[in-house]
């Protein structure tokens, strides 16, 4: 893939924010294979910063969804749940998008079977530690 890339990164934000500096580093990453569509994501004052924009909830949704048609790729952190990430990862299936979603199990958290069920040719799950992220996104971005 080109360096012109499109990368939807998806991480929990209204379900909890414990992994935001987590999601920083990927994205920082991320940045290094293309564009990140949703680096916000990564923001710390994500939600202030959503509110201060005064977009309702359909307006979020259909930038997003928008962002999501763009994007070659979905990248996200999983251990954090969260119904949106969840309906990110089915809209990014059903578009035919390659997905790579990340779970740290060491979190003490499950990761759903509707997410570790459902690996295929378009779609990777890796239980990871924070240091194998760096060859995570090499093997699928480069």
């Amino acid at each position: 893939m080109s360096e012109n890339r499109k990368i939807y990164f998806a991480g929990s934000i209204r379900g909890g924010r414990q992994d935001a500096d987590l999601y920083l580093r990927i994205v920082e990453q991320l940045k290094t294979y293309g564009t990140v569509l949703t680096e916000h994501v990564a923001s710390p004052t994500v939600e202030t910063d959503e509110d201060k924009t005064g977009l309702t909830d359909v307006q979020i949704h259909d930038r997003d969804m928008d962002w999501l048609n763009q994007s070659d790729v979905l990248v996200a952190e999983v251990t954090q749940p969260s119904l949106g990430v969840g309906y990110e990862i089915g809209r990014a299936v059903a578009l035919g998008k390659v997905i790579i979603c990340l779970f740290r199990p060491d979190s003490g958290k499950k990761i759903s079977a509707m997410i570790s069920g459902a690996v295929g040719e378009k779609f990777f799950v890796y239980n990871y530690k924070e240091e194998q992220v760096p060859e995570i996104l090499a093997k699928h971005l480069k």
